[in-house]
Formats: structure tokens, sequence, C-alpha cells
């Protein structure tokens, strides 16, 4: 950048750039999971790819793509941000996903 760019303008651009991974940031903490009919579905916001799939949450693909994440180091978060889901919305069996991943071995190793 030229030296003589304004402090406004250049953190306008290191924000746009932030943004080009299509992550959604809420106070600097990347979102995996954006939850749909009330934890049936699921966008999951894959780091490693930089896609997002639209899954159902007791399906074998969605324990696949949170599998994948998991393995690449992101399963700690994912679990946390499940338990939260879980505790601001009660009725959306985020516990019964959560167990499931757990059994399945999603978050192990």
């Amino acid at each position: 950048m030229a030296g003589n760019t304004s402090k406004t303008a250049r953190a306008s651009v290191r924000a746009g750039q932030a943004g080009q991974g299509g992550a959604l940031s809420v106070l600097g903490e990347f979102k995996y999971l954006i939850p749909l009919a009330d934890g049936r579905f699921a966008y999951v916001r894959n780091l490693t790819n930089g896609k997002t799939n639209h899954l159902r949450t007791d399906s074998d693909a969605f324990v696949e793509e949170i599998r994948s994440l998991a393995s690449a180091g992101h399963g700690a978060k994912i679990r946390a941000e499940i338990q939260g889901l879980d505790e601001a919305n009660p009725g959306h069996q985020w516990a019964a996903t959560e167990k499931r991943l757990a059994d399945a071995g999603v978050f192990e190793g």
C-alpha cells in the first residue's frame, strides 16, 4: 500500500481481506455451525476447504464433515460451539447431536 493511505482506508482494506475466506466471524471468533430448522439442519463451514455445506444434523455426511474438521484440529472448538448451542436452545437436540458425534469417535485423537 502507498504510504499516504489514510488509517481508515487501511483498516477498511484489512477488514475486506479478512472476510475473503467466507467465514462467519462474531467478535473475532469463527463459527463452524449455523443452525437451521430448530437444529435439524445446519450449515457447516469448513475452514480447511473453504466450503459451506447444508447438512442434516442426524446424517452420516454431517458426522463425516465434523470428523474432517476435528481431524484438522478444530474438534474442541466445534464441541464447545455445540454445547453453547444446546445451552442457548435446549429444545433443539444439540446434546443428542453432540452425543452422536462423540459415540462415532469424532472428537477423539
